[in-house]
């Protein structure tokens, strides 16, 4: 790949659609490939279908900027969303797949949805009220076939670059799902940052496995298509389905969070499964050295990619893979287009090897919290004097260290969140979904360090009333209300609830004593 521009001029998200030539492949699909003219078209035609919708939403009026959310299968229809949305002026708002309908109807409210697109699985596991009077819901089955009829398709957009193109929402330290707002410019740099540094080509295959509500996961497809490669959705059930998947399609490139890496490495790969791959990835919780070690033993033909990012500013760093075995524990170097400041409490720039927050600057920042001022102005602020961009920057209330070399290392998160399979938690979630049975009086929401999960969430808890009643009935509730992911995977029962010097239940030492009694 040539030379990247110090500050290249990003274009509208849709256009990416038209970076590689007509007869390449863009997208393998189990009915089929569509070439990059394909996929021009097809974006085109949905992006006209889309606008159609929301116009007789609302009454005919423009509709830009309206939020379409999708709450659907791995395909197609999600892989074309997100540059159709874009195209048609409007606004992408993906759903992960694995969220229930709690989750789900605070979403639709909360983003004043004008367009619902799902499954009719998930669709009618919602309730009355829990969609906006104002939105309109279509099952997903007869998306593509009624785009496809439609008609004209339209043409690649001339959007503002600044304009708002996705909401991804992910959970926050207190309480519901926020929204981070990412522009065009966000999400086209993104993909020209990481096509970059991975050194894509136009003759990759890129096995998109991770959910593509994930900025991480949907990267995958706009990274891909940045470079003219070509991007192939996998929606497995088991290991073995990655597996044969790199067999069948040639996989070149392959990413996946810690927990997925643990059972991949457990399996039996052939060699015709590796290859062909020439990178691997890695983000979403860190790699031991004895992870790496495998990665490297069971493919020995691929550079190993460890990054680290956050949704709110994308992609923040990655280690060279020349680094990965004598440095394992670093998180690297900014990407391309990121500035990365180490900042100590009185808001001075960090000494080497001193531990401060690490503070992410350049235009990968998002644009805010969605319709949440406040929280916005706790974790989107002023850069610090000392950046090259200026600008707003996200503090992202971790805390790192940069060694002498100019090495980034990850030392620990300030706040309660819990990082449980590449998913962010929000303790008050856990919590609030407890206490919401009436059966138990206190709840606390803990992560607690497990090798396969990075955290394993644990719930603290004192039971309201019978608590023989409690706990024979809290974790049967807990399954029918929570994701997978965000089930506790031990429940402990006090008689009391340990209080610190200020009046409040400690949680510290609730999470000093579960860890101590970790196996």
């Amino acid at each position: 790949m040539s030379a990247i521009a110090a500050n290249p001029t990003p274009r509208p998200l849709d256009h990416l659609a038209e970076c590689g030539a007509d007869d390449d492949p863009a997208l393998i699909l189990r009915a089929g490939t569509l070439s990059y003219k394909d996929l021009s078209r097809a974006v085109g035609q949905m992006a006209a279908w889309l606008r159609a919708q929301v116009n007789k939403t609302n009454e005919g009026a423009a509709g830009t900027g309206a939020r379409v959310v999708s709450w659907a299968a791995k395909g197609q229809l999600t892989s074309l969303l997100p540059l159709a949305a874009a195209r048609a002026g409007l606004v992408h708002v993906p759903i992960n797949p694995l969220l229930k309908r709690a989750q789900v109807a605070h979403i639709l409210g909360d983003s004043d949805a004008a367009l619902l697109i799902g499954n009719q699985g998930r669709l009618s596991s919602l309730e009355q009220g829990d969609i906006p009077e104002s939105c309109h819901v279509i099952e997903e089955d007869s998306v593509l076939e009624d785009a496809a009829l439609f008609g004209d398709a339209l043409p690649p957009s001339a959007a503002n670059p600044d304009d708002l193109a996705a909401i991804l929402y992910t959970s926050g330290s207190t309480g519901a799902p926020k929204g981070v707002m990412l522009s065009h410019a966000n999400l086209w740099l993104g993909a020209v940052s990481v096509a970059h540094y991975l050194g894509l080509e136009n003759d990759d295959v890129v096995l998109a496995v991770l959910p593509f509500s994930f900025d991480y996961g949907q990267n995958q497809l706009l990274s891909a298509w940045r470079a003219g490669a070509c991007a192939v959705p996998l929606d497995y059930l088991f290991p073995r389905d990655v597996i044969k998947a790199c067999i069948r399609h040639g996989i070149t490139t392959l990413a996946a969070l810690p927990p997925l890496w643990v059972q991949l490495i457990e399996q039996n790969w052939p060699e015709e499964a590796t290859q062909s791959i020439r990178r691997i990835t890695n983000s979403g919780g860190a790699l031991n050295a004895e992870m790496v070690e495998a990665l490297r033993s069971t493919f020995p033909k691929s550079r190993l990619f460890s990054m680290y990012g956050l949704t709110e500013a994308f992609r923040s760093t990655y280690l060279d893979p020349a680094l990965v075995q004598s440095r394992p524990t670093s998180i690297g170097k900014a990407v391309p287009f990121a500035e990365i400041l180490i900042i100590r409490d009185d808001g001075t720039l960090a000494a080497a090897d001193e531990e401060g927050e690490l503070v992410h600057c350049g235009p990968l920042v998002a644009q805010g919290y969605w319709r949440d001022a406040a929280r916005s102005a706790e974790r989107f602020r002023p850069a610090p004097e000392q950046s090259r961009y200026g600008g707003m920057a996200v503090w992202s209330g971790d805390r790192a260290k940069r060694s002498a070399d100019g090495l980034l290392y990850f030392i620990g998160r300030r706040d309660a969140m819990i990082k449980s399979s590449g998913n962010r938690i929000s303790p008050q979630e856990v919590e609030d979904a407890a206490l919401a049975t009436g059966l138990v009086a206190e709840a606390v929401a803990l992560g607690v360090a497990d090798e396969r999960l990075g955290q394993a969430v644990h719930l603290v808890v004192r039971a309201h009333g019978d608590a023989g009643e409690a706990e024979r009935d809290l974790p049967a509730i807990l399954a029918r209300h929570l994701p997978n992911f965000m089930q506790p995977q031990k429940i402990h029962w006090k008689e009391t609830m340990p209080i610190n010097p200020n009046g409040k239940v400690d949680r510290a030492g609730l999470a000093k004593e579960l860890q101590e009694d970790a196996p």
